[in-house]
């Protein structure tokens, strides 16, 4: 593949990059590079964590090597978020809802950030970064992603981890939302200050709430997300009463859903109508669909049949696991059902 389909791939639907240029050198002179995204285990497993997960498909077709880290260890250090003796289990099932929840055509490789985020090394410049970041700026790369209600240090030390995550991957690329900005600021400019290099940061846009505009799809706030496990009806009931008005697209959570997930999976999508509204019409792209939403041309609950249909389809596998394990799920905390 030409470098420059690989860039146009490697760069669709990103919120971000930093930087082009270097991402662009990259995959002219590289042709196996390898990215990775970190998932914290904090809440229930939403449809919004898998938006970067459909980048990895263009990433996969670009020739980039994708690696997913279950980062254990951050999600205690944010606020406790995860209590640490529950880490191990809540990340089993991030994992399962991960391999299970997303029709990969290449499953990426697991690591687990425990697995080597206490190792002699990695604590040792843990230290040393910590030594030559001041609290201001740990506390800004933090201020996007951790909690910062009643700061605790090991908020600060969340964004300093990260950033040595992609040294000690050995990865060129770090994949997250554009959330994580601040602290994929501070990686590539901390970095060099040991001695490494600075990777290419790719951000893709958040999902917003089921609710509207103004927040984002959360596993903290209920009614905002739809589990990757819902039941079939749960799902239909959220999509239908998520927010969609006519024609608008900006901040839509169903087009969303369409743009950073459904087209990247399945390519295409099927609108069902009874004929006097204009019948089934199938859209091979992103671009038709969007163009016919805001043109009024397809209606919004035509539109969310559909959507609750194909995510019905894509989760089939997860959903069949946790129906069998609701006890697992128990477990882990009522918001978790």
């Amino acid at each position: 593949m030409k470098p420059e389909k690989r860039l146009e791939l490697a760069r669709r639907h990103a919120a971000e990059i930093l930087t082009e240029q270097e991402l662009e050198e990259l995959l002219r002179t590289k042709r196996s590079p390898s990215a990775y995204i970190g998932i914290t285990v904090t809440g229930p497993f939403h449809m919004g964590y898998l938006i970067p997960f459909g980048k990895m498909l263009d990433f996969e077709k670009a020739g980039i090597k994708n690696m997913i880290l279950i980062a254990d260890i951050h999600s205690a250090l944010d606020d406790l978020k995860a209590p640490w003796e529950e880490l191990e289990k809540r990340a089993e099932y991030f994992r399962k809802c991960v391999e299970l929840g997303f029709p990969w055509k290449e499953k990426p490789k697991f690591v687990k950030g425990s697995d080597f985020q206490f190792q002699k090394d990695y604590m040792h410049d843990v230290l040393k970064l910590s030594s030559i970041s001041t609290v201001s700026r740990a506390t800004r790369a933090s201020s996007e992603v951790c909690r910062m209600k009643t700061p605790k240090v090991s908020e600060l030390i969340y964004p300093i981890m990260q950033s040595l995550d992609e040294e000690y991957l050995k990865v060129d690329i770090q994949l997250g939302g554009i959330d994580q900005r601040h602290i994929m600021g501070f990686a590539r400019e901390y970095l060099p200050k040991l001695g490494y290099r600075k990777r290419i940061e790719i951000m893709t846009p958040l999902v917003a709430s089921l609710k509207g505009p103004g927040t984002k799809m959360s596993a903290s706030e209920p009614g905002s997300h739809i589990k990757v496990y819902d039941s079939e009806q749960d799902i239909a009931a959220k999509v239908k009463g998520a927010y969609c008005p006519h024609g608008v697209v900006e901040e839509n959570p169903i087009i969303q859903l369409c743009q950073y997930l459904i087209f990247p999976v399945k390519g295409g999508m099927k609108i069902e109508r009874e004929k006097k509204f204009g019948g089934d019409i199938t859209f091979d792209s992103f671009e038709s669909l969007k163009n016919a939403f805001t043109g009024k041309e397809l209606h919004p609950a035509d539109l969310k049949d559909a959507v609750a249909r194909e995510l019905i389809g894509i989760f089939s596998r997860v959903r069949k696991y946790y129906e069998k394990r609701r006890d697992m799920l128990k477990e882990l905390g009522e918001n978790f059902l």
